[in-house]
């Protein structure tokens, strides 16, 4: 595991509250982190992608920051391919050895699932999935691959019920391990970043060993 840390802030806002809100909450109070690591140099294109990470006790709230030179969103269907899209990424681990990974296109499709490794992971249950908020900057829409610089925002709402394969009811003082990619494996310029840093001969997000810790006020 990595040396690095992240705090994770417990955020002054009332729930409920809508994605707008979760927005400005996390501009105005959390710190801004990057996804910047090459770790493969057969694959150096580096867009800029930055993150805030806040909590409410029973949610957590995530807001990326994306710009890129190529960007691609095909995928509809949740728990599908999204990694092939213009894609960011965060997986979680409350033990240390079984984790969850959540993925979301840059059109708001999410994946989420959980287990031990990149094989024989479970799915999030669909009922549970709709209890999850996204919105994009760039609206729902699909669309091929596109040239010319982008920016683009992912505001996420995370409620502790998702995880739903460990007994959590708070996130107030939990302690976990975690790491934050951003992918784009079916663009014609494939890139492959990530905050804490990877070491495997070949691109792998699926590799709990490298998360680093984070700690949930």
């Amino acid at each position: 595991m990595s040396t690095a840390s992240l705090i994770v802030k417990r955020l002054s806002e009332k729930y409920p509250s809508s994605l707008a809100d979760v927005r400005r909450c996390l501009e105005t109070q959390t710190v801004e982190n990057r996804i910047d690591r090459i770790n493969w140099p057969a694959f150096p294109y580096k867009p800029d992608v930055r993150f805030r990470i806040g909590h409410i006790k029973t949610e957590i709230w995530l807001l990326f920051a994306v710009t890129e030179a190529r960007i691609r969103a095909v995928e509809t269907h949740t728990h599908g391919e999204v990694y092939k899209d213009s894609c960011v990424e965060f997986f979680l681990s409350f033990d240390r050895k079984n984790y969850y990974n959540f993925e979301c296109n840059c059109i708001g499709t999410p994946h989420l699932a959980y287990g031990p490794g990149r094989a024989n992971r479970t799915f999030i249950p669909l009922p549970l999935m709709k209890r999850l908020a996204v919105e994009s900057s760039l609206g729902r829409e699909p669309f091929e691959e596109r040239e010319g610089n982008v920016s683009w925002t992912l505001t996420v709402r995370l409620p502790v019920s998702l995880f739903a394969f460990d007994a959590l009811s708070s996130f107030d003082g939990v302690s976990a391990t975690a790491n934050f990619y951003k992918i784009g494996s079916g663009l014609s310029v494939q890139h492959y970043l990530s905050w804490s840093p990877v070491r495997t001969p070949a691109p792998d997000y699926h590799c709990p060993e490298f998360f680093s810790g984070i700690r949930f006020e």
